[in-house]
């Protein structure tokens, strides 16, 4: 398995992987949004803001970062692939991509939903803490922001 930046050859593998998953992930549930998902991700690849776990012809994980805000996207491990720590390799490869010492931030389900118990376990394991309260595709969510320092700070 290799992580790398995605490519735009990539889509069709990338886009099975969110059809596999989209029932978790809030404003997927529609094919119009599917397709709206499909013209971002190409902008992220676009962007080498999009990184893959490529396994032959599928990914085993994907995953869309924002350099300029310090923001990780949109992250999905395929189900069959889990507890194989691609995730973390996943969000090790985007921190490189970053500004050194930039905040990250992500947004993800709330405690009381049993939806996110995983990932918020997952974010909260690679360092990140809960913050503010919120909303994203008309659900209730939460950001977390992962607190990083410039290399030679104590």
């Amino acid at each position: 398995m290799e992580i790398k930046l995605a490519q735009t050859q990539d889509i069709h593998a990338w886009m099975a992987l969110v059809e596999q998953v989209r029932d978790v992930f809030p404003g997927l549930e529609t094919a119009e949004a599917m397709e709206e998902h499909r013209a971002t991700v190409l902008r992220f690849m676009e962007n080498s803001s999009a990184v893959c776990a490529a396994e032959a012809e599928r990914m085993a994980g994907i995953l869309l970062f924002s350099k300029e805000p310090g923001e990780l996207c949109f992250l999905a491990v395929d189900p069959a692939c889990r507890r194989q720590h691609i995730a973390q390799k996943l969000v090790s490869f985007m921190l490189t991509q970053m500004e050194e010492g930039k905040d990250i931030s992500l947004i993800t389900y709330q405690e009381s939903d049993p939806n996110g118990q995983a990932a918020r376990a997952f974010y909260k394991r690679l360092g990140f803490s809960e913050s503010r309260l919120t909303e994203e595709f008309g659900h209730p969510a939460q950001e977390f922001v992962l607190k990083r320092q410039t290399t030679g700070q104590t």
